[in-house]
C-alpha cells in the first residue's frame, strides 16, 4: 500500500487526473458493453431488434441498409474512445513521455477503440436481426404444438422456417391454454423474439404443416 502511494504521489497532476478519469470510463464502458452483449439495450439503441414488420418481406437493399446502420458515434463507442484514450494517456506519461506525444498516442488508441467497438456493435446488430427474420418466415405456417401452452404463458411449436423445421416459443393468441401435438398457424412474432398463435382445426391444417 505504501509503494502504491508513492507511486501515486510522485505522479503529475494530469497524470493522476488521466487514471481517475480511465477509472471512472472503465466503470461505464463495461456496464454498457454488458448491457449490450446480454441484450438488455441499455444506452442507445445499438442492438435495438425491430421485429415485426419490417421482417415480414425481404429488402433488396440489405447492403445499403448495412452500412448505414453503421454507428461510429454511439454512446458505447464514445465510451469506449474516452477509456482507451484516458487509459493510454495516463501509462504513456507515466512512462516519461511528453505530453504532447503521450496525447497524440492516446488520442490513436481512442479511435481505434471507438471503431472496434462500432464495428462489434454493428455485427451483433446484425446476427440478432438475421436472427427475427427467420423467425418471422413462419409467419402464416401451420406448425405443431411441441410443449404445453399453457394460458397466458409460453410454450414451444415445431414450425419450419425458410426451409427448416425449428422449435420456437409461442403464445397463443387471447392467452389460451393450448395442449401438446395440437395443430396451430403462426400469426405474428412478438418483441421477446416469440411468435403468436391461434388453434386451427385438424381438417384445415396446410399440407405443408409441421407434425
Amino acid at each position: 500500500m505504501d509503494a502504491l502511494m508513492t507511486w501515486w504521489m510522485a505522479l503529475q497532476p494530469m497524470n493522476q487526473w488521466f487514471f481517475v478519469a480511465a477509472a471512472f470510463f472503465t466503470v461505464f464502458f463495461l456496464i454498457q458493453m454488458f448491457s449490450a452483449l446480454a441484450g438488455l439495450g441499455g444506452g442507445d439503441a445499438d442492438l435495438d431488434g425491430q421485429v415485426g414488420s419490417s421482417f415480414e418481406h425481404d429488402s433488396p437493399h440489405d447492403a445499403q441498409d448495412s452500412v448505414a446502420a453503421f454507428k461510429l458515434l454511439s454512446v458505447r463507442s464514445i465510451l469506449a474512445f474516452f477509456t482507451l484514450f484516458t487509459w493510454a494517456g495516463g501509462l504513456y506519461m507515466s512512462r516519461g513521455l511528453p505530453q504532447a506525444r503521450a496525447l497524440t498516442y492516446a488520442l490513436i488508441w481512442g479511435l481505434v477503440a471507438m471503431v472496434m467497438v462500432s464495428l462489434l456493435l454493428h455485427l451483433l446488430q446484425r446476427m440478432s436481426q438475421t436472427g427475427n427474420m427467420r423467425v418471422a418466415s413462419c409467419v402464416g405456417n401451420s406448425a405443431t404444438v411441441y410443449l404445453n401452452i399453457p394460458r397466458d404463458g409460453t410454450g414451444e411449436i415445431r414450425v419450419m422456417c425458410d426451409g427448416v423445421v425449428t422449435m420456437q416459443k409461442a403464445r397463443a393468441k387471447g392467452g389460451s391454454a393450448i395442449a401438446a401435438g395440437s395443430p396451430v398457424k403462426v400469426l405474428r412474432v412478438l418483441g421477446d423474439n416469440a411468435v403468436e398463435v391461434e388453434r386451427e382445426q385438424a381438417d384445415t391444417v396446410r399440407k405443408d404443416s409441421v407434425i
